[in-house]
């Protein structure tokens, strides 16, 4: 944990916006680490932003000054990822779930926020639609980029839109175990093995670092005992499928939520669910955009057309 707080404090360094870095304990003792910028900006409705599988707070350092210029923004390592408590998660899909959302609300009330504009990317969008589900009366707006997890597995194997190589390969090499396994078992070659499967997050970070921290930095939130990627892989059926696939259940936000979904142009996910949500909610704003040039990691593939646009949405909401 010591070398994930290194290589972490090498990327914060780089924020300009004063900023708070801190555990935030929740009753059950269970701690969350959180990172809070622009803690001064006390007028608009707070910005929060949920990490996808694998991830962690670091992952943002392209988009927390731009995102805080004007309102506070807080993101925080998701239970059971990066430097947050890594609790036992039920092994049934719900139950896993269950446990997401309600350490999310725990947080939430701990913080005492009580309204957000809340974004999640991936997994993190998954989950920042279940809270939802459940709390709507603190979500302002749902942003959900390139979500994970909404379309119901297609019976026609013709219909499944390939993953890349590099999704097929993990998948390949862990059958059983859990998704990143590899990387614990790769020890002190991991960053060598991030680098080498995933070089595109080398070039997407190289504005800020010309090293390895970012390779560094998701190796090291990752070789840790294994607790958020075992809740995933209780929710999951295969690399790209939910076991209880949001679709089925986004009609249960309350209407007056607004919803909007960016996806990269180029991502491996289904970017026609946006569509289908439009669909099932025909009373309620949906609006669903597309980033050119961008993949499934829309926020560091495009920074600037991302932040200028989540920046937008905000300004609609105060």
């Amino acid at each position: 944990m010591s070398q994930l707080k290194n290589v972490e404090a090498r990327i914060l360094q780089c924020l300009q916006n004063k900023f708070l870095a801190r555990y935030v304990s929740l009753p059950n003792q269970n701690k969350i680490w959180t990172v809070t910028v622009s803690p001064e900006q006390k007028d608009r409705t707070p910005l929060v932003m949920v990490h996808g599988f694998g991830g962690g707070v670091g992952l943002w350092i392209l988009n927390m000054d731009s995102l805080s210029a004007r309102r506070t923004l807080h993101t925080f390592d998701l239970l059971g990822f990066g430097r947050s408590s890594r609790p036992t998660f039920p092994r049934d899909p719900e139950g896993a779930e269950d446990e997401f959302v309600t350490s999310i609300e725990t947080w939430r009330e701990t913080m005492g926020i009580p309204t957000m504009i809340l974004l999640g990317h991936s997994l993190g969008g998954f989950l920042a639609t279940s809270y939802s589900i459940k709390y709507p009366e603190r979500v302002k707006h749902l942003i959900l980029v390139d979500p994970w997890g909404f379309p119901l597995r297609p019976t026609d194997p013709s219909e499944i839109r390939a993953p890349p190589t590099w999704v097929k390969a993990v998948a390949s090499v862990l059958g059983r175990s859990n998704p990143l396994a590899v990387l614990r078992v790769a020890g002190p070659w991991g960053p060598g093995l991030v680098q080498r499967f995933r070089p595109d997050f080398k070039r997407k970070f190289a504005d800020f670092f010309e090293d390895d921290t970012i390779s560094e930095y998701i190796y090291h939130c990752n070789a840790q005992n294994p607790s958020g990627e075992t809740a995933f892989k209780a929710m999951m059926e295969s690399f790209g499928w939910a076991r209880r696939p949001m679709l089925e259940r986004i009609h249960l936000i309350r209407k007056d939520v607004p919803i909007t979904m960016i996806y990269g142009a180029n991502t491996w996910i289904d970017t026609s669910t946006g569509k289908k949500v439009k669909m099932q909610r025909p009373d309620s704003y949906v609006r669903d955009l597309e980033i050119e040039g961008a993949s499934h990691h829309v926020y560091a593939d495009q920074p600037h057309i991302f932040n200028a646009m989540v920046e937008e949405i905000c300004n609609s909401v105060d």
